[in-house]
């Protein structure tokens, strides 16, 4: 007779003790709703209630992702009227740095998981195109991907020299 072989899930709670930028990012917008309300802040979404129709989500949990990305410096509250008090929510500079993130996932979802094409595009003020954001090497304007980098120890790395 066979006996059932018992699976033990471990569901990891938070990130904040590994040594790792990625990890920590995660920790702070690695939640689904979280860049999704980061996503439409970038759109120009403001005000709870905006973000609740948009979104769909339900209240208490839109509160608690909105208090997250506040505590975390990613939105700021900023009051627009006295009575009854009411705040939109901003993004800081903290929150606008997540922009090629957003725009990276964006870019990967129009091309793998969009069928019928973008749903959004993006058109550049300067020129007037519409345009795909490119990652380049900041000294020599070369393309970049993962083939064209290697992986080394920063100054942040920890004692034993692994990379995470």
């Amino acid at each position: 007779m066979m006996q059932p072989t018992i699976v033990v899930v471990v569901r990891r709670t938070s990130f904040e003790d590994m040594n790792c930028s990625v990890a920590q990012c995660l920790e702070v917008v690695g939640e689904w709703w979280s860049l999704l309300i980061v996503r439409d802040a970038f759109l120009g979404i403001r005000r709870f209630d905006d973000f609740q129709v948009r979104l769909g989500i339900s209240r208490n949990i839109l509160q608690q992702r909105l208090s997250h990305l506040v505590d975390n410096g990613v939105l700021e509250r900023v009051p627009y009227q006295d009575k009854p008090p009411r705040s939109e929510y901003r993004l800081t500079e903290k929150g606008r740095d997540l922009w090629p993130v957003v725009t990276a996932l964006r870019q990967w979802g129009d091309r793998w998981a969009a069928p019928d094409g973008a749903p959004l595009q993006m058109r550049h003020k300067g020129c007037g195109h519409v345009a795909e954001a490119v990652e380049v090497c900041s000294a020599c304007g070369e393309p970049l991907d993962a083939r064209a980098v290697t992986a080394e120890a920063g100054p942040g790395a920890s004692a034993d020299g692994l990379i995470a």
